[in-house]
């Protein structure tokens, strides 16, 4: 189940593990990815906390983690080849993976088809 942020994250459960990262429309907006300063594994994160800081040519945005948990696993690929988000952001370019503290943070966010209808008008 993938489910997406008004600030334009996505993340996708299995269990009790989510896979987080930022959506395809949110790396459109941030043009060519050059730098990653993603969290550590075991870090502690509060839903709503500054997950990483995402630099592009354009400028530095800060993404927000969408659920609370611990840290299991970054995606080291990034700290060499950051523009994976560029290239493959709802897949290879995911940026952490979290042990969910509590499932129903999940319950607010959108699913796909309501997520690309407010990217849209976000336009």
């Amino acid at each position: 189940m993938k489910k997406y942020t008004k600030t334009h994250e996505w993340i996708e459960t299995d269990g009790k593990t989510a896979t987080i990262g930022i959506t395809n429309y949110a790396q459109e907006q941030l043009g060519d990815i050059v730098y990653v300063d993603a969290p550590a594994v075991d870090d502690e994160m509060e839903k709503g906390d500054t997950l990483c800081t995402i630099e592009s040519v354009k400028s530095a945005n800060d993404v927000y983690i969408p659920v609370s948990g611990k840290i299991t696993a970054v995606n080291e690929e990034l700290e060499d080849a950051p523009e994976k988000i560029n290239e493959a952001a709802e897949g290879d370019g995911w940026i952490v993976k979290v042990s969910l503290d509590d499932e129903s943070e999940l319950d607010e966010y959108m699913d796909e088809d309501d997520y690309k209808e407010f990217a849209e008008s976000a336009e």
